[in-house]
């Protein structure tokens, strides 16, 4: 039974950035008030151009170049968001389009804040079953189009941004060694986006009354946070037959610094054993982990043989924990370049969208 690595990662996030100080001429609020209660400093606002697909296609281009892996070499892609482009097509199939990834399976999981670590354990059971060699799993969103700027609440907590991991199976021992997904729905009202499926479609009234924002009853969401992030954690780590003193990180969802600091004390651990970087991305849901994992390996904190647990909580409610030794690339020959793929892919789905005009144009004259 092969083993699924992390082989590749990568990130983006917009340019535009959205300070404190800039909320706090929105609403009743301060910089100070805010990073005593979240550890926000500032968080990257979207811009028209950029979309959840976009953003994804751009972080999983250099997760495909760290890998050395081209576009055509994925067996899956699975996209782990809340804010897709659309309810259909899926989010996954329009990066596949843009990537050129032409023999990959591709479909959206939605577990809100929690889905990067439900799509990665969905990769590595897929490559572990040697159904799939590799997988490329990305968390993007853009949450910003779904807050009220009104509301104090909730529009200093979230950001945009997109991360990507490239996942391939090897012999060699290693990467994914465990994971825990949990959820319960007796909760689904404490964090929600009312306004967009069945229930209460864009075009009811609902959509008028302000139920096309965000909505979150915070102190509850705390509670259940700094319950579930230090037992999942360990949840993770007795299934993967370690204990907290084997694991040099813990990359958690980045959604309020005094929630990562719960889960610490609940862990008996410092917190300079926690990667953090919410201060300057806010909470980015499925993005969070990811873009997390990203700058901690450009800093070179994160390195091969290190034993992490990525730990993870959000709507649904849903949480979970996934334990890695990280391994790196996988050696291979030759030097990919992804960024040409993309600009094929665009080709590639011109050319296919003809010939389905000339399959229908004949499909028409037979019948």
């Amino acid at each position: 039974m092969p083993y699924a690595h992390i082989t590749g990662w990568g990130m983006a996030a917009p340019e535009a950035v959205l300070t404190n100080d800039d909320i706090s001429k929105m609403v009743e609020t301060s910089d100070t008030w805010i990073r005593e209660r979240t550890g926000i400093r500032e968080r990257r606002i979207a811009r028209d151009s950029d979309l959840t697909s976009t953003l994804g296609v751009e972080a999983s281009i250099k997760a495909l170049k760290v890998a050395n892996l081209r576009p055509t070499e994925l067996g899956l892609i699975i996209c782990a968001t809340s804010t897709p482009d659309y309810m259909f097509p899926a989010t996954a199939c329009l990066i596949q389009d843009q990537l050129g990834a032409t023999k990959a399976g591709a479909f959206d999981l939605m577990a809100a804040c929690s889905g990067f670590i439900y799509a990665l354990n969905m990769a590595a059971q897929a490559i572990r079953s040697g159904s799939i060699k590799s997988a490329l799993v990305v968390g993007s969103e853009t949450l910003s189009r779904y807050v009220n700027w009104k509301d104090r609440n909730t529009c200093i907590l979230f950001g945009d941004g997109a991360g990507a991991f490239v996942l391939q199976g090897s012999e060699k021992p290693g990467g994914v060694l465990s994971a825990v997904m949990h959820s319960d729905g007796s909760g689904g009202d404490l964090l929600t986006l009312p306004v967009g499926g069945s229930r209460y479609s864009a075009t009811r009234s609902a959509s008028q009354n302000g139920r096309q924002y965000i909505e979150m009853d915070g102190k509850e969401v705390f509670r259940f946070a700094t319950r579930v992030m230090a037992s999942a954690t360990q949840e993770a780590l007795d299934a993967a037959g370690l204990t907290v003193d084997d694991i040099q990180w813990i990359v958690p969802h980045q959604a309020n610094i005094r929630i990562i600091e719960a889960a610490a004390r609940g862990l008996k651990l410092p917190m300079d054993r926690f990667v953090v970087n919410l201060d300057r991305y806010g909470n980015t849901s499925t993005a969070s982990i990811p873009i997390a994992m990203v700058e901690s390996l450009e800093k070179g904190q994160i390195k091969p043989g290190d034993k992490i647990v990525m730990v993870g909580f959000g709507g649904g409610l849903t949480w979970g924990a996934l334990a890695a030794e990280w391994t790196g690339p996988i050696p291979s020959k030759g030097h990919v370049r992804p960024e040409q793929y993309r600009a094929l892919g665009r080709v590639r789905s011109i050319v296919r969208r003809a010939l389905r005009f000339i399959e229908g144009l004949l499909y028409r004259r037979e019948l």
